[in-house]
């Protein structure tokens, strides 16, 4: 049967019914790529949930699905979020698909160009605040409380939902089983907390035996919930997860918690040399705030947090790095990252001699 989308999947975990109008643009059914280089220099099987390969490029749009169908099950007339980028190109591209209106709050001078491009081609109205994304949210909350447009935003239970189904298709993929670590970045905090969710459900059903320990990673520049205090002007260049006060905090410290996991910062050069890793040894694109994932775990590595966890579970480690959003969300980065193309004359001559052939 052809694949609709997280919604047709997962209908019995999800708060759906045959009222419920889906909007689907077949998202979900992300690869979990058996990393080569990683696992080697971690002495583990790692796997790489490239959500990347999301209808409009990430993870937001396992949430969005949900929170667009219920919108309209509900009658929005339109829905509106704060966002960094990834969630304004999902809510736009979802608004467009079933022709609701979306408006989207951005942080001046503060997102990628490659999201920005996506919620304005897709028709949303996009403004840009004078503040950071915290800012932008308290602002969005406010409207959507006295007013009769829907918050789409990850605050909306139903983003949570339908971003838990990412867990799901870990634990299909590997017949049954949980990884015994899950890696995640932290920005808002949703997605650490739906994927707890999911483990959870999916165990109390019966689907899986075991629960992963939950390793969420923040940018040092941005990391509120490891310092445990609100970052007013938080700055790293992984945009996505440039917030400083998450809407989802308490949750995220009850998935750590509960999972027996933890939640560490690592910085902008850690980010981009797991950025560089990726994409130069594994063959995988994503934007800078995915590979807080990877960054994440090989510093846990050096520090010997890992190797804490393999002596208690004594034996090889599953673990599953979460790659939140594609490369070509923030091509400047990438641009920035590396040598221009060398000019040369066109010659086969010239071409071979560079080659060093």
């Amino acid at each position: 049967m052809a694949y609709k989308g997280v919604i047709d999947r997962y209908r019995d975990f999800l708060p759906v019914s045959d009222k419920t109008p889906i909007v689907s643009i077949n998202e979900g059914n992300t690869p979990l790529i058996k990393s080569i280089y990683i696992s080697d220099i971690i002495d583990a099987d790692v796997y790489l949930k490239y959500e990347g390969l999301n209808p409009t490029g990430s993870f937001k749009d396992r949430g969005m699905t949900m929170a667009i169908s219920k919108a309209l099950e509900e009658n929005a007339k339109a829905v509106m979020c704060a966002s960094t980028g990834n969630t304004s190109a999902s809510a736009a591209a979802y608004s467009a698909r079933c022709k609701l209106k979306s408006v989207v709050l951005i942080p001046e001078g503060a997102i990628a160009m490659g999201k920005l491009s996506q919620a304005l081609i897709h028709g949303a109205t996009v403004l840009a605040i004078k503040g950071n994304f915290d800012k932008a949210l308290e602002i969005v909350r406010d409207i959507c409380n006295n007013y009769p447009i829907t918050l789409v935003n990850s605050i909306n239970p139903n983003r949570i939902q339908g971003q838990k189904t990412g867990s799901f298709e870990i634990c299909d993929y590997f017949n049954g089983n949980a990884p015994d670590l899950h890696c995640i970045p932290v920005g808002n905090a949703g997605n650490i907390t739906a994927y707890w969710m999911g483990y959870k459900e999916y165990k109390e059903a019966g689907k899986i035996e075991t629960l992963p320990k939950m390793w969420g990673f923040q940018a040092a520049g941005a990391c509120p919930i490891v310092r445990g205090e609100i970052f007013k002007n938080p700055e790293t260049i992984a945009t996505a997860i440039r917030i400083g006060n998450p809407a989802s905090w308490k949750k995220a410290e009850n998935a750590r918690d509960e999972s027996g996991g933890l939640i560490d910062s690592v910085t902008d050069e850690e980010i981009l040399e797991a950025y560089g890793i990726l994409a130069n040894k594994e063959g995988v694109f994503v934007e800078p705030a995915s590979a807080a994932s990877v960054a994440g775990l090989i510093k846990m590595k050096n520090c010997g947090k890992l190797e804490k966890v393999k002596k208690e579970i004594n034996r090889r480690l599953t673990i599953v790095c979460i790659l939140t959003g594609h490369g070509l969300k923030d091509p400047d980065r990438a641009i920035a990252s590396v040598p221009k193309p060398k000019i040369i004359e066109p010659t086969v001559e010239a071409v071979l001699k560079e080659m060093d052939y």
